[in-house]
């Protein structure tokens, strides 16, 4: 019986692994592919020939190291921003407890109940009368509202966790509330961070709806919206360089995934603190 389960668990594994990593090959099989065979071959046939032209063709059609630029200032603003703010409010709510702290707990992860798409229209209108239509600030600001209750529970999961033994002591040693933090939280909390950096880059790096709706210069467009290039004045698409783009586009998330994939499963499954 025992065989039997762990066959059955392999399989299984082995079953899920093929789901999740199956479209990403396709993809890349697919950028290597003529718009020929992507049009009138098989979906699931392997190309022909290596076609690398897709790739210089992907380049050449489109800006895309402009939008590569827009992407990664987003990125790397709304992240940082992400990370300080969570880290100090779950810190805050948890660690420094004060009256309505879970009134105030509450008010933020209320957050994560509201749809983006609702808050599209008052939003536009904000940022028209504030002259904010076209900036990297139209696509940095609700990012951070909308992925910052989630980042503030991890946070607060991970604090709960860590006795306050750690802050008396620190705190008789002289220690003030800005040292413990920094100095001793926070470097506690690596592993938190990755995932808090890895779960956002993937949501951030990916991000259609604000980049379409708010973002109408050419010159600010991020990744994502800049794959229309691709699409011809009769609609007709270029499939393999619309391809190439993507795999393209795929390739710094995949690396930040491999790279911090160890440190997300600790930050996700943290609940002991070694002494």
């Amino acid at each position: 019986m025992r065989k039997i389960r762990k066959t059955f668990l392999y399989l299984l594994m082995i079953a899920i692994l093929t789901i999740q990593v199956y479209p990403i090959f396709w993809i890349f099989m697919t950028s290597l592919k003529t718009t020929e065979e992507v049009q009138k071959g098989s979906t699931f046939a392997l190309p022909a020939a290596f076609n690398i032209h897709n790739y210089i063709r992907a380049v050449e059609t489109s800006n895309l190291g402009l939008y590569f630029k827009n992407s990664i200032i987003v990125l790397l603003v709304t992240i940082t921003a992400l990370v300080l703010f969570s880290s100090t409010a779950a810190f805050a709510l948890e660690k420094m407890r004060f009256r309505m702290n879970q009134w105030v707990l509450s008010f933020f992860l209320l957050g994560i109940t509201i749809p983006i798409h609702v808050t599209l229209i008052p939003l536009f209108q904000i940022y028209r009368n504030s002259h904010l239509l076209n900036t990297y600030w139209a696509l940095i600001v609700p990012q951070i509202g909308f992925n910052l209750p989630l980042s503030i529970y991890l946070f607060i999961t991970f604090y709960k966790f860590v006795p306050d033994t750690i802050m008396e002591a620190a705190a008789i040693d002289g220690a003030s509330i800005w040292r413990i933090f920094i100095n001793i939280m926070l470097p506690m909390s690596k592993n938190c961070i990755i995932t808090v950096v890895t779960m956002n880059t993937i949501f951030i790096w990916n991000e259609f709806v604000f980049a379409n709706t708010f973002i109408s210069d050419s010159k600010l467009k991020t990744i994502p919206i800049g794959l229309f290039d691709y699409i011809g004045a009769k609609g007709m698409v270029d499939w393999g360089a619309t391809f190439s783009a993507i795999s393209i586009f795929l390739l710094p998330v995949l690396i930040v995934y491999f790279l911090l994939n160890k440190g997300i499963i600790a930050g996700m499954t943290a609940g002991a603190v070694k002494e």
